[in-house]
């Protein structure tokens, strides 16, 4: 395979209540968890749902963190997608865990990219 990124996949189990249902505080984490892991942040979008739990999406220069927040049952479901070498995306998941006040966290990681024998089709911008 051609890597062309790493994908985490994070399940965040033991989560403090109050943080996960308060999307400022779910906004606020995640933009530095992505800071944290050495990103540049683009923008982001979270929305609060009723009568609880949040998801959003920080892009970064480097893809994307998502989250979606289940706070009755202390959960998260969160995804970090890195390109290149420059950013680690398990920076980031520890981060949130920590900043979660989670109890556990299992995860794990799927390289991206273009396997043998999949050449991509190249196709012109303006076809």
């Amino acid at each position: 395979m051609k890597p062309l990124g790493r994908h985490v996949l994070a399940e965040i189990y033991g989560c403090d209540f109050e943080i996960l249902n308060d999307v400022k505080k779910v906004e606020e984490i995640m933009v530095n968890a992505a800071l944290e892991s050495g990103a540049e942040v683009r923008e982001y979008v979270f929305h609060k749902f009723s009568p609880q739990g949040v998801s959003g999406v920080v892009v970064i220069s480097e893809s994307h963190l998502a989250i979606h927040t289940w706070p009755e049952l202390g959960y998260a479901a969160v995804d970090v997608f890195t390109c290149g070498d420059s950013v680690n995306p398990w920076d980031a998941c520890n981060f949130l865990t920590r900043e979660f006040g989670a109890k556990d966290m299992s995860a794990q990681e799927t390289k991206r990219g273009i396997l043998p024998g999949m050449a991509p089709h190249l196709v012109a911008a303006n076809s």
